[in-house]
């Protein structure tokens, strides 16, 4: 559903961002917030927004809302590899591929801004800071995805559940998403469980284990870190892959 341009202060979760990545000109967030306002949509929850074999011809970029990278077996038996928060690209660069090898699913009410490839391009060519930033940010989802395996591979279940707690908050942060040490986590158990590789109950024991210990509180869809170096320390997390916080 295409979004009335009075919308355009939500452009602002971008704008943090990518210049948390890359510092851009004033030219380039300009540029930007134009594009962005020329492709505004909106889904609501549980909608694929992208599809396995999908042909791909732009670039999205999330305004609000939450939402998550899967692939399905041919059995049901789904992985989330990733989730997409307000301010971060969907698919930067993906239109270079023939198509989507994975779907993207509304885990919220979305609002999120399409902009075509052509467009897309022009914008980068004319905005080096523009092109840097979204080089950065499809490094940094790269680096995203190197952690995520290692959850998989190599932590135990209180220190997955534990560093996708922090990264989630450290990603939330520069963009004016977090409040005091709070953040919205609309996140079901089940999805959850299916980010984390673990079973509905195996996850529900884990998270009360974590409350146990004082390191955080998960009520009414919102985490409070009571303790951030203490849930760092326990999930062997540092936010350096993030590239968020910039020498000087």
């Amino acid at each position: 559903m295409r979004v009335q341009h009075t919308e355009g202060s939500l452009a602002q979760a971008v704008i943090r961002r990518f210049n948390a990545l890359r510092p851009l000109s004033e030219d380039a967030v300009a540029a930007l917030e134009q594009a962005i306002l020329e492709g505004l949509l909106r889904a609501g929850p549980g909608e694929d927004i992208a599809s396995e074999g999908d042909e791909v011809d732009g670039v999205r970029l999330v305004l609000s809302g939450w939402l998550f990278r899967h692939k399905t077996l041919e059995d049901g038996r789904r992985q989330i590899v990733n989730f997409i928060l307000p301010g971060e690209a969907c698919d930067a660069y993906v239109y270079l591929l023939s198509t989507m090898d994975h779907s993207i699913t509304t885990a919220t009410p979305v609002v999120y801004a399409e902009i075509k490839k052509a467009r897309f391009e022009k914008l980068l060519a004319s905005e080096r800071t523009l092109a840097e930033a979204f080089m950065c940010e499809t490094l940094v989802n790269s680096a995203i995805q190197r952690e995520w395996a290692i959850n998989l591979g190599r932590r135990v279940a209180l220190e997955r559940v534990a560093h996708l707690f922090c990264e989630i908050y450290e990603r939330l942060r520069p963009v004016g998403f977090v409040d005091g040490n709070s953040c919205a986590f609309p996140v079901t158990q089940m999805d959850l469980a299916d980010a984390t590789g673990l079973s509905v109950v195996h996850l529900n024991r884990t998270i009360q284990e974590l409350r146990a210990s004082g390191l955080i509180t998960l009520r009414e869809r919102t985490l409070t870190v009571n303790d951030l170096d203490a849930l760092k320390s326990a999930a062997f997390y540092s936010p350096s892959y993030l590239q968020l916080y910039r020498r000087g």
